[in-house]
C-alpha cells in the first residue's frame, strides 16, 4: 500500500505537469508506465528488508556485508531499469515515432539516468529495516525486562512470605511449649490443632500473593483462636469488617503479623491483657485496614520505626507489590497503639 501511494503520487504529478506544459502524449499509457515502473521495488522490498536484518550495514560491519548490499543494489537497479525499458518500448507513452528502441539502449539509458534514485531507494529501505529491527529489539528487551522484573518481584515476595511463616510458627511453638510446661495439656492440644489448620490454609494459598479480604479475615480468625488459647481471658478480640469489603484484594497474611505485634508488644506486657480491634473501610479508591490495641503506647521516637520482622516484612512486601502507592503508619491513639495500612482498592474477579 505504501508503494502504491508513492506510485500514484509520482504518476499523477508527472502527468499533470506535462499536461500543464501543453505536451501531447498518450496520457493513459504514460500514467500506466509511471505507475507500473515502481512494481519491481514494491516486490523487492521484503527481500531488501530481510537482507538488512540478516546483514546490518553498520559502521564496523565486515566488508562482506557491504559487498552483499552493493551487489543486491546493483541487481535490483538492473532489473528495475530493464522493467522500465520494457514498459517504454511496448507502451510508447510519449508517442515517439519511430517507436523507442532497441531494448539494450533503453535499458542502459534508464540505468544511467536513474542510478542515483536506485541508490537512494535502496539506502532508504535499509534505513527502514534498521529502524524496524531496532524497534522490535527494543520491544523485546522491554518485554524481557518486564518478565525478569516480574520474576524478581515474585521471588522477593515468596522469600518474604517464607520468612513470615516460620516467624509465626516459632512464636506459636514457643507458646505451645509454655502451655506444656504449665501442664495445660488440653490447651496445648487445642492450640496444636488450630495451628495445624492454620498452616494448612497457608499452604493452600502459597501460590497467591493477593487474596480476597474475606479469606484474610478467616486466616486472622484462625490465628486469633490460637492466641486465645494461650492468653484466655486476657485477650479480648473484635473484628469488625463490613462484608461488602470481603471481595477487596489484599496481600496474603497482611493482618497476622500486625496482630502478632500488637499481642507481643501490647497485650502480652499487661497483667490484665487488653483489647485488639480490627476494622477496615474504603475511601477515595483506597482500602484502609486498622489494627488497634489498648496496650502500652509507642515511645515518641519510635512511632514511625519498623517494629520487628513482621512490620519490616510488611513494608517490604507492600513496596514490592504497590511501589509507592501504599501507606503504613504506627501511632499512639487513645491509650493504645494504632496501625493503619492503606492500599489501592481492587476487587477480586472470582
Amino acid at each position: 500500500m505504501i508503494w502504491l501511494g508513492i506510485a500514484l503520487f509520482s504518476a499523477v504529478q508527472d502527468v499533470l505537469v506535462m499536461r500543464a506544459e501543453g505536451r501531447h502524449h498518450s496520457w493513459a499509457r504514460l500514467f500506466a508506465t509511471l505507475l507500473l515502473g515502481w512494481l519491481v521495488w514494491a516486490l523487492a522490498t521484503p527481500l531488501v528488508l530481510r537482507l538488512g536484518r540478516q546483514y546490518p550495514p553498520l559502521r564496523f560491519s565486515p566488508i562482506s556485508t557491504w559487498l552483499i548490499h552493493v551487489a543486491a543494489c546493483a541487481i535490483l537497479g538492473l532489473v528495475s531499469a530493464a522493467w522500465e525499458a520494457l514498459l517504454e518500448q511496448f507502451l510508447n507513452p510519449l508517442q515517439k515515432s519511430p517507436a523507442p528502441g532497441p531494448f539494450r539502449s533503453l535499458w542502459l539509458d534508464t540505468l544511467y539516468n536513474e542510478v542515483l534514485l536506485y541508490l537512494s531507494l535502496y539506502a532508504a529501505l535499509l534505513a527502514i529495516s534498521y529502524i524496524l529491527e531496532s524497534k522490535e529489539r527494543l520491544i523485546r528487551q522491554q518485554i524481557e525486562t518486564a518478565r525478569l522484573n516480574e520474576q524478581f518481584s515474585k521471588a522477593q515476595l515468596d522469600a518474604l512470605r517464607r520468612q513470615i511463616e516460620p516467624h509465626f510458627l516459632f512464636n506459636a511453638l514457643h507458646a505451645i511449649s509454655g502451655l506444656v510446661r504449665e501442664k495445660r495439656n488440653d490447651a496445648a492440644v487445642t492450640m496444636i490443632a488450630g495451628l495445624s489448620e492454620f498452616l494448612r490454609k497457608v499452604v493452600d494459598t502459597s501460590d497467591r500473593h493477593e487474596v480476597p479480604l474475606g479469606e484474610e479475615v478467616q486466616f486472622l480468625q484462625k490465628y486469633l483462636e490460637i492466641q486465645k488459647v494461650r492468653f484466655a481471658e486476657r485477650l479480648q478480640l473484635s473484628v469488625e469488617i463490613p462484608e461488602i469489603l470481603f471481595t477487596a484484594l489484599v496481600p496474603s497474611l497482611i493482618l497476622q503479623p500486625i496482630v502478632e505485634n500488637s499481642i507481643k508488644h501490647g497485650i502480652a506486657k499487661g497483667a490484665r491483657g487488653g483489647w485488639i480491634r480490627v476494622t477496615a473501610f474504603r475511601s477515595d479508591g483506597r482500602l484502609t485496614l486498622r489494627v488497634y490495641n489498648d496496650g502500652p503506647g509507642l515511645p515518641p521516637d519510635r512511632e514511625k520505626t519498623q517494629s520487628g520482622i513482621g512490620i519490616t516484612n510488611l513494608r517490604s512486601r507492600l513496596r514490592a507489590m504497590y511501589g509507592d502507592a501504599f501507606e503504613v503508619s504506627l501511632r499512639n491513639h487513645a491509650a493504645g497503639v494504632e496501625v493503619l495500612i492503606s492500599v489501592p482498592f481492587r476487587e477480586s474477579l472470582g
